[in-house]
């Protein structure tokens, strides 16, 4: 029943002249309700999705046929265009033996009718005639013999002039190669269709033609929309020892496959079968040794020419003069003469090239010194300029390759040794001003990354460790690996400190703003500053100092720290004196005097036990305590933090947070009124005076190494003197 309604439905969508207001009017007229409406749209609804399920379906079919369709034309299309190119050679080839062959014959024409012998009068024939018509048939058979052998030395000319007609008619289907025809001695090798891979993933990524001449490889796309006299497009043009061809095993789907190598670029290329692939890599070795035997023996005749002329300016200027000396050597050291010819020295470019495509920067490095070495004496000789200039483009490549491998950009994995390879190569190039900056700039880049990518989570403290730890370990590898790479080269230590500041310099604004920034206590960030100062300090082992460098960076966000914590001390203990009662402390427990017992000898008040009463008092008031609690915690933790550029600044706050207390007491001293409460002020004047500032004043000369003048100053100068005991009055 529901399949029927469904039919009925889709029908009723699917007629030729359905109007869907029409139709929508009519279902509201004839529905009962909303309930109705509802059913009604989720039919339509499922049938809407049933309709797109099978317009995918059809789609995806149809999709896959035109896939096919299109490949099968393609091969068909390639087909064809094989077909036409075999044609066209043979037809050439056709051309160029017929008009070998009209040549020839009329050429042998000719000269038999110049050679013909002259007819008697007679009938009869004469001994002379014979005789001439034997000279007759041996002179003609000369003749053909040496217009047969005429014809054959042309042969390689026709051959040649018949390759270059091949390669301008190829080359007119190519848009943008009209500069290619234009080189003198260029002709055609040979050509063929190939598929252009990726180096990675093996992936198809266009089609191309590839035209192999005597001296260079023409690359060109092909073009499948165009169905005129262009059938490609001009894609690069590779000098033939500008490249290295390389074999690609057969793996999976990388079959029939073989590179390019040229820097910094890799391109791969798919043969249409392995016998197509054989004859490219056959004939590509061959192309490119008869290069190089054509330049090795235009080097030899300009060596040649060169001895001679260097024999003939000797001849003239020898002296005439017998020799007084018959056992002296007539050549000079000075003048001799390398020989080029060498097979190694003819194939030295190409090597180059294989090295750097094969990443192998120590062989490549190892046949230039060899080559500087056998040239040592030959710089004027003629033909080594030409060689100099031929390895001198690989030898920039070679150290752009190897700039490239110490650019930030590359993988920073590994740490400083990762880099060894190509700074020593570099150095060998006589490249180490060079190798240095690169050097500096991978690890500075190194530091970065690592300082950026620490988690920030957790106690500060620990996160200052972690910072720590990745920072001076990594610059103490980095010292170590530069002071190995350029040990002999003593003037780029100054370019290292100088990277070293700079690196510290990005330490800092990272330990700033998680220490600082975050306005931690004074207890945690004098920790932090001791773990950095700590750290800092093992540098020292390969002699590098940057001790005053970080306490340079740190002075400003550590004054200002001081001064912060100095405002929030002076704060409470005005917040305290303005709440005082002048009583004596009660801790409750016997738990809680020890503790304060066990804070004051910590804090270096040892004699704090004859300022405690019976049970859990303490005859001292808690505003005097408190403020001596955190006196000399503050004492403590500005020592943590001390350097000689801080001296003042931590003298001075503790100068004037003593001064707080001070003008209180005296306050204290002069307004209160009952004599009990003067005694026992009087008892914590004692306290803070006799037993407080001295140890104040003892532990900061401990940790600085110099006495506090200023502290001692202000003790003895503000310590208030009693003129009358039973006077309210009070001087300080």
């Amino acid at each position: 029943m529901a399949a029927d309604v469904a039919s009925r439905l889709r029908r009723q969508l699917e007629a030729p002249r359905f109007e869907p207001a029409q139709y929508v009017k009519q279902l509201s007229q004839q529905s009962d309700g909303d309930r109705d409406l509802q059913e009604h749209r989720h039919k339509i609804q499922s049938l809407a999705d049933e309709t797109a399920q099978n317009l995918k379906k059809n789609v995806y079919k149809n999709y896959r046929q035109f896939i096919e369709t299109a490949r099968e034309i393609s091969y068909l299309e390639s087909e064809m265009y094989q077909l036409s190119h075999i044609l066209t050679e043979q037809k050439g080839i056709m051309d160029g033996l017929t008009q070998m062959l009209l040549t020839a014959d009329r050429e042998q024409q000719q000269g038999s009718r110049q050679l013909q012998p002259p007819v008697g009068t007679g009938g009869g024939t004469s001994a002379s005639s014979l005789g001439s018509s034997s000279s007759s048939s041996t002179t003609t058979a000369a003749a053909a013999a040496t217009t047969s052998s005429e014809a054959f030395l042309i042969l390689p000319r026709e051959a040649e002039e018949h390759k270059q007609r091949t390669l301008t008619t190829l080359l007119e289907k190519v848009e943008g190669c009209q500069d290619i025809l234009q080189t003198p001695g260029r002709y055609l090798v040979y050509n063929g269709d190939l598929l252009e891979c990726d180096a990675e993933s093996a992936a198809q990524i266009q089609r191309v033609h590839a035209f192999l001449m005597n001296d260079c490889l023409l690359v060109a796309a092909w073009l499948p929309s165009r169905r005129g006299a262009v059938r490609y497009r001009y894609d690069a043009l590779y000098p033939l020892d500008s490249f290295a061809v390389v074999n690609v095993k057969d793996n999976g789907p990388m079959r029939d496959m073989f590179k390019i190598l040229r820097f910094p670029d890799t391109r791969v290329f798919q043969a249409e079968n392995a016998k197509v692939k054989k004859e490219w890599l056959e004939i590509l070795d061959q192309t490119k040794k008869n290069k190089a035997l054509t330049e090795r023996l235009e080097v030899e005749k300009e060596e040649a020419k060169a001895r001679l002329m260097v024999a003939e300016e000797e001849k003239q200027q020898r002296p005439l003069s017998p020799k007084t000396n018959p056992f002296e050597d007539e050549s000079d050291p000075a003048m001799e003469l390398v020989d080029l010819s060498l097979e190694w020295i003819q194939e030295l470019p190409e090597d180059l090239d294989v090295c750097i495509a094969q990443r192998d920067f120590e062989g490549a490095v190892d046949l230039l010194d060899k080559l500087t070495e056998y040239l040592s004496g030959a710089t004027s000789q003629p033909g080594v300029r030409q060689l100099r200039s031929r390895v001198d483009q690989r030898v920039r490549r070679l150290t752009d390759v190897l700039m490239y491998e110490l650019s930030p950009g590359r993988s920073l994995r590994g740490g400083p040794r990762a880099t060894r390879r190509a700074v020593s190569q570099l150095i060998r190039l006589g490249q180490s001003t060079k190798a240095c900056e690169l050097f500096l700039k991978n690890r500075a880049a190194a530091v970065q990354t690592a300082i950026r990518q620490l988690r920030i989570e957790g106690a500060t403290l620990l996160y200052i460790h972690k910072l720590c730890n990745i920072f001076f370990t990594g610059l103490l590898d980095t010292a170590k690996e530069f002071e190995m790479d350029f040990a002999g080269d003593s003037g780029c230590y100054s370019a290292f400190v100088v990277w070293s500041r700079s690196a510290t310099r990005l330490f800092v604004d990272a330990f700033s703003k998680q220490v600082f920034d975050s306005k931690e206590s004074l207890s945690t960030t004098a920790e932090c500053v001791e773990v950095a100062k700590e750290h800092c300090s093992k540098l020292s082992e390969i002699g590098l100092d940057l001790t005053f460098t970080l306490q340079m960076l740190l002075v400003k966000d550590i004054k200002a720290a001081l001064h912060s914590y100095k405002g929030i001390i002076m704060e409470a203990t005005k917040h305290r004196n303005s709440e005082e009662m002048w009583r004596r402390m009660n801790l409750m427990t016997p738990e809680a005097l020890a503790k304060l017992k066990e804070e004051m000898k910590a804090s270096g008040i040892t004699n704090f036990d004859q300022y405690t009463g019976d049970d859990c008092w303490v005859n001292l008031s808690y505003t005097i305590v408190a403020f001596t609690k955190q006196l000399m915690a503050f004492l403590e933790e500005g020592l943590k933090l001390y350097f000689p550029e801080l001296h003042m600044v931590l003298l001075e706050s503790l100068r004037e947070i003593i001064l707080v207390a001070v003008q209180h007491v005296d306050y204290s001293l002069r307004c209160e009124q009952d004599p009990e409460k003067k005694v026992f002020i009087r008892e914590n004047v004692s306290f803070l005076y006799e037993t407080v500032l001295p140890v104040v004043e003892k532990r900061f000369e401990e940790g600085v190494g110099t006495p506090a003048k200023q502290l001692q100053e202000l003790r003895n100068g503000s310590r208030i003197i009693r003129v009358n005991p039973e006077s309210t009055n009070s001087f300080v």
